[in-house]
């Protein structure tokens, strides 16, 4: 299991236009975020702080608990939700690709589903507000409609009436 330490970093590399999040021992990862969508502290500030360090292994214990993804998935996902958390650029909420929950079943996870018109996908919460929630991807290629897919592990932020909670029957059945 890869704990948070305090030798990771992150870097934003020029080559790529992604954060990096450099593990040592020449591993690092690559996000899907572009140098555009974060904040100025994501450079000012490389090392992982104690709250990220503290979100990262919390996510990471989550995902465990599935069962469903290796320890390695679960490193990368809780990754690239703390990136996303703390260092992406607040941005608007686009619920129009995605279908209303009209169910009574209590969301009461953070894996969650949205269903677009094409398809469903499973998504992770790394951000709960009021009215809305950012969340990342967790299925490849994410189809909203039929030109626009969203990339596994890009941010999203949707209202909260579109989120549908994952049904025990169907359980993320598919892996990261």
């Amino acid at each position: 299991m890869l704990q948070a330490s305090k030798e990771w970093r992150w870097l934003q590399c020029r080559a790529q236009n992604r954060l990096l999040v450099d593990l040592g021992d020449e591993l690092q990862l690559c996000t899907p975020y572009r140098l555009r969508q974060l904040t100025a502290d994501s450079d000012s500030s490389p090392t992982f702080s104690v709250e990220e360090a503290a979100f990262y292994q919390n996510v990471f214990d989550y995902l465990c608990t599935y069962s469903v993804w290796s320890e390695a998935q679960c490193c990368q996902i809780a990754l690239n939700a703390t990136a996303a958390k703390f260092h992406l650029l607040p941005v608007q909420a686009k619920s129009w690709f995605f279908q209303a929950y009209v169910g009574n079943e209590v969301l009461c996870n953070a894996v969650i589903s949205l269903k677009s018109k094409v398809m469903t996908g499973e998504c992770l919460i790394v951000d709960h507000e009021r009215d809305a929630s950012l969340c990342i991807n967790l299925t490849a290629n994410f189809q909203l409609d039929e030109n626009i897919s969203l990339e596994q592990f890009q941010a999203i932020k949707v209202l909260n009436d579109r989120i549908h909670p994952v049904l025990s029957s169907n359980k993320v059945s598919r892996r990261a």
